[in-house]
């Protein structure tokens, strides 16, 4: 059995008995529970909820890094949404005579320690794995040129795992370099001198020898997890390398928000419900926003821009307006901009700027999910540079979406190429738990203050 699967079975056991232990003892201690009996079938809706929560976050991957701040608070709201949803499936949904109704006293204690406790045993196997990993590398098989580029890509996103680079050279006599051969590399994987986590293959190694291809074709079996270089972009990084992309790269498996209608009637039932939900129930709040950036500097409210939406429609984007009058001159914001007001900061770093494109969602221009609405003039000058860009367009932008939760603000080219590879995966392999999972970590983005 592969590590990682390993791993998330032993940490939903953990969560399995740590749910059960939570809320019996919680139960106990509050008289619920009498003459030593215990709950578990109530438990089901909590489990589900809890585990749901937890996938979301990657909370059951080996590779999360589950000591960071990052998570930690991504783990503490997950949580949180697995008590609220509990609380409401109890309360709301169930009949009368459900045993979690005796107290809601138990499910908040339970959760309460459900929440340092999962993250104590995850930190544990987490940096138990990770050093043992650190003992196995990475065998990545390309010329020179691939070999420089995912370098350079590993750093990027910040992959620390020893990488061993081979050329698919055929023999010793073909690498004057004198480094280790393909041949003898896959020879010592075999005996197990090395220990390998993956082999990543560049997908043009069309040099490798037939011989070399039934070895690779024997690892594989052998459970030695082996990836193309684009598979090891989605599976690892969760996105869509740029090199991959040509004119027919859409015509590939996938796409469901594009191709199915039921997937599109779904997303727009949900964001007309929710936007107008916001709208509504947060009338007092948008009215405090806009009263404060009026006294602030006695200028407009709100700010509208010339955007381009799905299939390259152009609409006007609202949004709380956060700076002065714009000299036109810079495209992006930068740390500090002296062009940001007062209010404005505050709006930004929690990102209560972005509410009025609650408007934009109900009028269908935007989707609450999806990739960024970018200006007008900037869409010209990127479709010019990167292939392919326009390729994004084929869905509604969001308020939020993949490229915002898991790549910082972008502020040039180089940036963008980066956003647009989640963009794309988010494009390619949309799901609502994609979705669901964007919401918890737009949450995460917004307490702590990420925005600019």
């Amino acid at each position: 059995m592969h590590q990682n699967r390993k791993v998330a079975y032993l940490l939903l056991l953990l969560d399995l008995g740590l749910l059960a232990i939570a809320f019996n003892s919680t139960g106990w201690l509050r008289g619920i529970l009498v003459n030593g009996g215990w709950i578990l079938g109530p438990l089901v809706v909590p489990a589900l909820l809890l585990f749901a929560a937890f996938f979301l976050i990657d909370a059951y991957n080996s590779q999360t890094d589950m000591m960071s701040l990052d998570y930690t608070s991504e783990h503490i709201i997950a949580v949180f949404f697995a008590f609220v949803g509990t609380l409401l499936v109890t309360f709301a949904f169930l009949p009368d005579g459900y045993p979690l109704q005796q107290s809601r006293g138990v499910i908040a204690l339970g959760f309460l320690l459900i929440t340092p406790v999962s993250l104590g045993y995850r930190r544990l196997i987490y940096s138990r794995t990770h050093a043992s990993r650190q003992a196995k590398s990475l065998l990545f098989i390309g010329d020179d040129e691939s070999q420089h580029l995912f370098a350079q890509e590993c750093t990027r996103m910040g992959y620390h795992q020893p990488v061993i680079y081979a050329a698919p050279s055929p023999s010793p006599e073909d690498d004057p370099t004198g480094a280790a051969t393909l041949d003898h590399l896959l020879g010592q994987i075999e005996t197990g001198g090395i220990e390998i986590e993956a082999i990543v293959l560049r997908e043009n190694n069309r040099d490798l020898r037939a011989r070399l291809s039934l070895q690779l074709v024997d690892l594989y079996f052998r459970a030695v997890p082996t990836y193309t270089l684009e598979l090891f972009h989605q599976v690892y990084w969760r996105k869509i390398p740029i090199y991959r992309l040509n004119q027919t790269w859409l015509f590939q498996e996938g796409f469901k928000i594009a191709r199915e209608p039921v997937f599109k009637h779904l997303k727009r039932f949900s964001d007309v419900a929710l936007s107008l939900g916001v709208l509504t129930l947060g009338a007092p709040l948008l009215l405090l926003i806009a009263l404060a950036i009026w006294c602030d500097d006695r200028g407009a409210v709100l700010f509208s821009q010339t955007r381009i939406g799905q299939n390259r429609i152009p609409f006007r984007l609202f949004k709380f307006r956060t700076m002065r009058a714009n000299d036109g001159t810079a495209a992006y914001t930068t740390a500090g901009d002296l062009r940001i007001t007062r209010v404005g900061k505050f709006l930004r770093t929690y990102r209560l700027d972005e509410l009025p494109k609650m408007l934009n969602v109900f009028l269908g221009d935007m989707s609450l999910i999806g990739p960024r609405a970018e200006w007008d003039k900037l869409v010209g000058e990127y479709e010019q540079q990167i292939p392919c860009y326009h390729f994004r367009h084929l869905v509604k932008p969001g308020i939020t979406g993949w490229a915002q939760v898991n790549y910082p603000y972008g502020a040039n080219l180089d940036d963008t190429l980066r956003k647009l590879e989640f963009d794309l995966y988010y494009i390619r392999h949309f799901s609502f738990l994609i979705d669901a999972s964007i919401v918890l970590k737009t949450i995460h983005v917004m307490l702590f203050g990420k925005g600019r």
